[in-house]
């Protein structure tokens, strides 16, 4: 086996490797995510349906997301639920890009870079709007 077959034998096992990494990120983010807003809603029920908050409003900081899960209030436990599920296919973004590296395709790098770029600005605008 000469040296160059061996190296696209090596970086074939390693793509197959990232691709179930990947795999593993969206289910464990996708079952992380379930449990936690199952558990929000637990809280919801044991609470006779009161999240914690007046009627009307909701955390929507941060901070006042995190002051309200640590507080067991349960909308906030559910936004921090909706938070993991929303990170998870963001981490797949960042995955993707590893594996385009380790590829050397520079041009799946830059447009997946890109992608990455345009969600981040996105919780941004989303977030301030």
């Amino acid at each position: 086996m000469d040296n160059q077959s061996h190296q696209n034998s090596a970086t074939e096992n390693e793509m197959d490797h990232i691709e179930v990494i990947i795999g593993r990120i969206l289910q464990i983010g996708v079952v992380v995510a379930a449990i936690i807003m199952l558990f929000g809603l637990i809280l919801l029920l044991v609470h006779d349906g009161n999240g914690g908050y007046p009627v009307g409003h909701q955390p929507t900081t941060i901070s006042a997301i995190a002051a309200g899960t640590v507080a067991l209030k349960p909308y906030a436990v559910m936004m921090v639920g909706m938070f993991c599920l929303i990170l998870t296919p963001v981490l797949r973004v960042v995955v993707s890009i590893y594996a385009f590296y380790k590829e050397h395709d520079t041009l799946y790098v830059w447009i997946t870079t890109t992608v990455l770029i345009i969600l981040c600005i996105s919780f941004i605008i989303g977030h301030t709007v």
